[in-house]
């Protein structure tokens, strides 16, 4: 569709919120999500007036210790993770459809593909749920898919041309220009020497990235950064500040449907099971672009204040217990230090 056209849309038609999430050990708790709809009011809430699709990733197998990324969670992680899903369908309801959701959702079936297994069949039956006009999705795979077949589940249901990208546990920290931005990446679209199709939001270790060792210990990307690194201008005169960036990380981005199809899962069979885009296509994307390729995968990030805004906040999903275990974890540590110390002071005495 021509940058002239999609202009006149509503944001509301031009981008879908894909939202991943899983077993978390502050389950059933909804803290995590509720902190990313709170950051998204606060710094762009225009993001809430959006589509969102929601994929709740499964776990692979119980065991005695967690193993998060692996998809390994404990006997209580299997069984707080049902109620887990309920409540976090209730936030997203009462959030995405400001109060209007009379409780029908239209189910449906469909399936995840991923490459070559010598142990099972190639691909995960999933159940989508969703509202009337689909403005809320809900996807839950039969078995574990991984953050990479999470995403591309998702974007074969999306119907808008750009897609925000948001992992549970990155919610923003800064105020984050999205309509400039999707500007940018409409009227850029066609050009051939530095179009906008990708773009990451820094976090702490991506901050100053243009002059970080990412950039400089690379000719080539040192060279493609002096080019391009500029902030791009769009109607009424708002500016948007960006830099190449080498890589495609997972962590919140935005991008443009399409591309993301194209070039991250090229076939149906592009993803293996339990990846992680970032392991496996990013490192290929970042290979290539260090022979000067970057033109094909087109990866940008907001840089702001010259790469020294901070955008992003990482509240480690895979490791935090919630508000209420951590401060039952204090007062335990707390009674536990009390006791210690009336010992060790009737043994002085």
């Amino acid at each position: 569709m021509p940058p002239e056209i999609l202009s006149s849309y509503p944001i509301s038609d031009l981008l879908t919120v894909i939202l991943t999430t899983s077993p978390t050990p502050s389950a059933p708790s909804t803290e995590l999500i509720s902190a990313i709809l709170s950051s998204f009011r606060t710094h762009c809430p225009l993001l809430l007036s959006c589509r969102v699709i929601v994929v709740f990733d499964t776990y692979e197998r119980i065991v005695s210790h967690a193993r998060l990324k692996k998809g390994h969670v404990t006997p209580d992680g299997a069984r707080t993770f049902d109620l887990y899903k309920q409540n976090v369908k209730q936030v997203i309801t009462n959030e995405f459809l400001t109060g209007k959701f009379d409780g029908i959702m239209i189910e449906g079936q469909d399936e995840a593909e991923f490459g070559h297994s010598r142990h099972e069949t190639n691909s995960v039956p999933f159940t989508t749920f969703q509202t009337t006009g689909n403005r809320v999705t809900f996807i839950e795979p039969s078995k574990r898919l991984g953050f990479g077949l999470a995403v591309r589940s998702a974007l074969r249901l999306t119907e808008t041309p750009y897609v925000w990208v948001q992992q549970h546990d990155w919610p923003l920290v800064s105020d984050i220009p999205i309509e400039p931005l999707l500007d940018t990446m409409k009227t850029t679209d066609a050009d051939e020497r530095s179009p906008v199709r990708y773009v990451c939001l820094p976090s702490i270790r991506l901050l100053s990235y243009a002059d970080s060792a990412h950039v400089a210990h690379f000719p080539v990307l040192r060279d493609l950064t002096a080019s391009l690194k500029c902030d791009f201008v769009t109607e009424p005169g708002a500016s948007v500040p960006l830099t190449p960036m080498f890589f495609w990380h997972d962590k919140p981005h935005i991008a443009s449907t399409q591309h993301y199809l194209r070039r991250v899962f090229p076939t149906r069979l592009a993803m293996l099971r339990g990846a992680f885009i970032e392991d496996t296509i990013g490192q290929r994307a970042r290979n290539q672009m260090k022979e000067g390729n970057w033109v094909k995968w087109a990866t940008w990030m907001y840089y702001p204040d010259q790469g020294r805004t901070l955008c992003l906040r990482h509240l480690q999903g895979r490791t935090w217990e919630g508000t209420e275990k951590e401060l039952e974890r204090k007062a335990m540590w707390m009674a536990q230090g009390t006791k210690r110390n009336l010992v060790e002071s009737s043994l002085e005495v």
